[in-house]
C-alpha cells in the first residue's frame, strides 16, 4: 500500500506544482515565515522559531481546527532541519503501513537520513495503535510529528503525549484570510469578481478555514463573471449563506461580540436584535447557535443547566426544520440564556482545574481508592480499605480522594444564583460530613 505514502525524499517532490492542481496546493507556502495565522508557533519566539533555530525537532502533536496549515508546517519542518519527509492518514492507514514506514525509517536512519513522520488525524488510531509509536519515537527511528482536530487530552496515550509537545494552531482570523485572497489574486493574476463588501462575506463564512476560503475562490476564478457578484448574489451562486455587511463594515466578529456581550448582561431585547441581525443579514445559523451554546456553558453554567439543553434542543430542531423555521429555536435559546442567572463559576474552576493537572503531572491517586484486578496490585495496596460509600452512613465514607503528594483544593465555588444557590447548601452538606468523619 505505498500509495498511502507522501514522500518527499523522492526528487519529483521539489518540481513545480502542476498548474492543474487545486489553488490550496498551488499556494501551500514555501516556508515557514510564508504561514499565515501561526506566528505565535512559527515567529523566532515560538516553539517552532525557536526550534528551527536551535535545529533539533521534539516530537510534535499539532492540535487545530481543519484548514490551519496543520500538513504545510509539518513538510515544512521537515525541510527546515533537513529530515525526510513521509506522511500517512490515520484514517487510510492500519498497522502494516506503520510497519512499513518504521522500516524505511530505521533503513533510512543506518543511511544517516532522519525520517519526520507526519501522522493526519493521529487520534484515529486506537491506544494500541497509538503505543505502536512509543519505542520508535524513544530510539529516534522517527521525529513524530500528529496532527489532530480533537482534545489531545482525551484522545491521545498519556504515554504518547508525555513524549511530544502539543501545539495549538488558531483558527485563521480575518487579516489571515485576507492575505490567503490577496496571494490567490496575485498568483491567478485574476482579482476575486465580487464587491468588497461581498469579499469580507466570503472571508467570514470561511469560519477559519484557509483550505474552504481557497476553495470557494477557486469556484469564482473558474467561471466567467462579468459583473462583480454583491454579497447576496455570491451567496446565490457559492449555494451557502454569507453574511451581508453594511457600509461601515461592521461585520460578524463585531456583531458576535455584541450578541454575546448582551446575554451576558441579561438584556433579552438587545440580545435579540443583534441574533437577528446576523441571521438576517445571512450568518450561518449553526455558528451562531455554536456561539450560544459556548455562552451556555461558560456565562451561565450551573446557575441554570437547562441553558445548555436548550441550546442542543435547538441544534436538533434547527437540522430538523432548517431555515427559516428553525431559526425560532435559535432565538428561543438566546432568549432563555439572557433571561437565566449568570455563573462563571464553573467556567473558573475549570480553569484552575486544567492549571493545576498541568503543574501536578502524574501524581498518583491514593491507593485505596483504585481498583484491583489482579493478585500482583492488590498486594501492593491498591483497594485496600476501600469505603464503598453506599455502605455507610448518609451514602458518604469521608474518604481523602487528593494524591498524597496534594492538599485538598477548592476549584468550584458558586455562585449564590439560581439552581448553584442550590449547588452551594449541597457542597457545604458533603464537606460537613466529610470534615465530621475525618476527624
Amino acid at each position: 500500500m505505498a500509495d498511502l505514502f507522501a514522500n518527499d525524499d523522492e526528487p519529483e517532490a521539489e518540481t513545480a506544482i502542476d498548474a492543474d492542481a487545486p489553488l490550496a496546493d498551488r499556494l501551500r507556502p514555501r516556508s515557514l515565515d510564508e504561514v499565515v495565522g501561526q506566528h505565535h508557533l512559527t515567529g523566532p519566539e515560538g516553539a517552532i522559531g525557536r526550534m528551527v533555530a536551535a535545529g533539533k525537532l521534539a516530537s510534535i502533536i499539532f492540535w487545530g481546527p481543519p484548514g490551519t496549515g496543520k500538513t504545510t508546517i509539518a513538510r515544512l519542518l521537515a525541510d527546515a532541519v533537513d529530515l525526510r519527509f513521509i506522511a500517512i492518514s490515520a484514517v487510510f492507514s492500519g498497522v502494516a503501513d506503520l510497519k512499513k514506514a518504521f522500516a524505511e525509517a530505521r533503513k533510512m536512519a543506518g543511511a544517516g537520513k532522519r525520517t519526520l513522520l507526519f501522522v493526519d488525524e493521529i487520534h484515529r488510531f486506537n491506544r494500541a495503535q497509538q503505543d505502536g509509536f512509543l519505542p520508535y519515537v524513544e530510539d529516534g527511528t522517527v521525529t513524530l510529528v500528529g496532527a489532530t482536530t480533537e482534545n489531545p487530552s482525551f484522545e491521545l496515550n498519556a504515554a504518547l503525549l508525555s513524549r511530544a509537545q502539543v501545539l495549538i494552531l488558531n483558527r485563521l482570523d480575518q487579516p489571515a484570510l485576507a492575505e490567503l485572497l490577496d496571494r490567490a489574486e496575485a498568483l491567478t493574476g485574476t482579482p476575486l469578481p465580487v464587491t468588497p463588501d461581498a469579499r469580507e462575506a466570503l472571508i467570514a463564512s470561511a469560519d477559519g478555514d484557509g483550505r474552504f476560503l481557497l476553495n470557494q475562490a477557486e469556484t469564482l476564478f473558474s467561471v466567467k463573471i462579468d459583473e462583480p457578484l454583491d454579497s447576496a448574489a455570491l451567496a446565490d451562486f457559492l449555494h451557502r449563506r454569507v453574511a451581508v455587511y453594511d457600509k461601515n463594515r461592521e461585520g460578524h466578529y463585531n456583531l458576535i461580540s455584541a450578541l454575546h456581550k448582551a446575554m451576558r448582561g441579561s438584556d433579552p431585547q438587545a440580545a435579540l436584535y443583534y441574533l437577528a441581525r446576523m441571521l438576517t443579514a445571512g450568518e450561518e445559523p449553526l455558528y451562531v447557535l455554536r456561539r450560544i451554546t459556548r455562552f451556555a456553558s461558560e456565562d451561565i453554567g450551573l446557575a441554570d443547566p437547562q441553558a445548555l439543553v436548550q441550546c442542543l434542543a435547538a441544534k436538533d430542531s434547527y437540522e430538523f426544520l432548517g431555515s427559516p423555521e428553525g431559526e425560532l429555536a435559535i432565538a428561543q435559546a438566546c432568549l432563555y440564556c439572557a433571561t437565566a442567572p449568570k455563573s462563571n463559576a464553573a467556567y473558573a474552576a475549570q480553569k484552575s482545574a486544567w492549571k493545576s493537572a498541568r503543574e501536578t503531572g502524574s501524581l498518583m491517586p491514593p491507593k485505596n481508592i483504585l481498583n484491583a484486578p489482579t493478585r500482583l496490585i492488590k498486594d501492593i495496596g491498591y483497594g485496600k480499605s476501600y469505603a464503598y460509600d453506599h455502605e455507610t452512613n448518609d451514602a458518604c465514607s469521608g474518604d481523602d480522594y487528593w494524591p498524597e503528594e496534594m492538599e485538598p483544593q477548592t476549584y468550584y465555588t458558586p455562585s449564590p444564583r439560581g439552581f448553584e444557590a442550590k449547588l452551594a447548601e449541597r457542597i457545604a452538606y458533603w464537606q460537613k460530613l466529610r470534615t465530621g468523619k475525618q476527624q
